[in-house]
C-alpha cells in the first residue's frame, strides 16, 4: 500500500512539474511571439506609428498577455532592441574566437559585425530609431547587457601584444564604434557594401601593427 501511494505521489510531482514547465513554455512562446511581431512592424512602420493594438493582433494573443510581458509599448521596443543587439554581439563572439592577432582579431569583429548588421531592418531599430526612443545612454547600456564590449576588448587585446600604444581605451572605442555604426547605416541605406568595409580595414590596418 505505502509503495502504491509513493507512486501516486510521484505521479503527481511529476504532473505538477511538467504543467509548470509546460506553462513556463507558452509564456515564454508568447513572449518570442510578440517580439518577432513587434520587430515586423517596427521595422516596417517605425516606432512611432506601431500600435499597440497591431501588435497583438499579428502576435495573435491577448491584450493582456502584452501587458503581462511588458510594461508597455517602450518596453516592447527595449526587449525587441536588446535581443537585435544580442545577436550582434553573438555573431562577433562566435566568429573572433580562436588564434588572432591583434589586427586579425579586429578585422575579422569588423567583418562579423558588417554581416550581423546586414540583418534586414537591424541597423534602423539599432542605430536609428533606437537611439531616437530610448537615447544614447540606454543604448549604451543595453549594448553593455549583451555583450557588446568586443570593440573595446579588441583594443585592450592589442595595446596587450603591442600592436596599439596605450590609448585612453573607453575613448578609441566609442571613436571606432562610430565610424563603424556609420559605414553600417551607410551600407543599409543603399551604399556600396565593399567601399566601407574596405575603408574600415584601411583603418583598422594603419591603427594597428602587425604583431
Amino acid at each position: 500500500m505505502q509503495e502504491q501511494s509513493d507512486k501516486r505521489s510521484d505521479a503527481q510531482v511529476a504532473k505538477r512539474s511538467s504543467g509548470r514547465r509546460s506553462n513556463e513554455q507558452r509564456s515564454e512562446s508568447m513572449r518570442k511571439a510578440l517580439i518577432a511581431a513587434a520587430r515586423r512592424l517596427f521595422v516596417a512602420k517605425g516606432y512611432a506609428e506601431t500600435g499597440t493594438p497591431e501588435i497583438v493582433a499579428a502576435a495573435e494573443v491577448t491584450r493582456g498577455a502584452l501587458y503581462h510581458h511588458f510594461a508597455d509599448k517602450a518596453d516592447l521596443f527595449r526587449a525587441t532592441l536588446h535581443e537585435e543587439a544580442k545577436a550582434v554581439a553573438q555573431r562577433i563572439e562566435r566568429e573572433t574566437a580562436g588564434e588572432f592577432s591583434a589586427l586579425e582579431a579586429m578585422t575579422q569583429g569588423a567583418e562579423s559585425y558588417f554581416a550581423a548588421m546586414a540583418v534586414p531592418g537591424r541597423a534602423r531599430l539599432l542605430l536609428l530609431d533606437g537611439p531616437a526612443v530610448l537615447g544614447h545612454a540606454e543604448m549604451a547600456e543595453i549594448d553593455r547587457e549583451t555583450g557588446g564590449e568586443e570593440l573595446r576588448q579588441g583594443l585592450a587585446f592589442a595595446v596587450e601584444q603591442g600592436a596599439l600604444a596605450p590609448v585612453p581605451l573607453d575613448a578609441m572605442a566609442a571613436i571606432l564604434s562610430a565610424a563603424f555604426d556609420r559605414a553600417a547605416l551607410a551600407i543599409a541605406e543603399g551604399g556600396v557594401a565593399e567601399d566601407y568595409k574596405t575603408a574600415i580595414r584601411t583603418l583598422l590596418a594603419a591603427l594597428l601593427v602587425k604583431a
